[in-house]
C-alpha cells in the first residue's frame, strides 16, 4: 500500500497532478481545491489511497490525513465510488461535511455533483456515526441556508478555522443572496476583527 507520496509537482492534468518521486512520475488524482492551488515545480506531500480494481490502479492524494480518512470512509458507503468520494471532498472540507452530516442537512449534500436526494439520504445514514461531529462546537447552530456551506468552505480553504468562518457568516446580513458578495462581507468582518 502506498500511504504517502512526497516529491515535486511535474505537471498538472485535468484529472490530477503528476508528482515526480525518485525519477518516476505518478499520476495522483486530487480534490479540485488542491489542484487549483498547485504549482509546477513545488514540493508536495500527499496522504494517498491506492484504489485497486481488476483492470486499473488509481492513486488518490489528499493534503491532510482528515481528507484521506473521510475519502476511505466514503468508499465504504454503498453506491459511492472513488470519483464521487473525490467530488465530495472537492465540494466540502472535512469540517463542513461533518457539520452537514451532524445537522442532517440533506439539501447541502445534494449540491455535490453526482449526489441526488436518495444518495444524500444514504450518505447521511451511513456517515452519521462514522465521521463524527465537527471538531469545534460552534457548528451546532441553525441549519445552513442555501450557499452557507459554500461561504464556510471558501473561508476554511483560505485558512480560517471553522469557528471563525461561522462567526463571520453570522455577521453577513440575511438579505444578501449573491455568493461572492456573502464571501466578501464575511472576509471583511474577519479583517475587522
Amino acid at each position: 500500500m502506498i500511504a504517502t507520496v512526497q516529491g515535486r509537482i511535474q505537471a498538472l492534468r485535468p484529472q490530477g497532478l503528476i508528482v515526480e518521486v525518485g525519477g518516476v512520475g505518478l499520476l495522483v488524482r486530487v480534490p479540485e481545491s488542491l489542484l487549483d492551488g498547485a504549482l509546477v515545480g513545488r514540493a508536495i506531500e500527499l496522504f494517498t489511497h491506492l484504489y485497486v480494481r481488476e483492470n486499473e490502479l488509481t492513486l488518490y492524494g489528499f493534503s491532510s490525513n482528515a481528507e484521506h480518512d473521510i475519502f476511505v470512509t466514503l468508499l465504504g458507503v454503498s453506491g459511492i465510488g472513488p470519483r464521487t468520494a473525490l467530488a465530495v471532498l472537492s465540494t466540502f472540507s472535512p469540517e463542513v461535511l461533518r457539520g452537514a452530516v451532524a445537522q442532517g442537512d440533506i439539501a447541502t449534500l445534494t449540491r455535490i455533483p453526482g449526489i441526488g436526494r436518495k444518495t444524500a439520504e444514504r450518505l447521511m445514514l451511513d456517515l452519521k456515526d462514522k465521521i463524527g461531529a465537527p471538531s469545534e462546537s460552534g457548528w451546532a447552530g441553525a441549519p445552513l441556508r442555501e450557499g452557507d456551506a459554500d461561504v464556510i468552505n471558501a473561508l476554511t480553504s483560505l485558512g480560517y478555522s471553522l469557528g471563525e468562518a461561522r462567526d463571520a457568516l453570522a455577521l453577513v446580513p440575511p438579505e444578501t443572496d449573491a455568493l461572492d458578495e456573502r464571501i466578501l462581507l464575511a472576509l471583511r468582518s474577519l479583517g475587522d476583527a
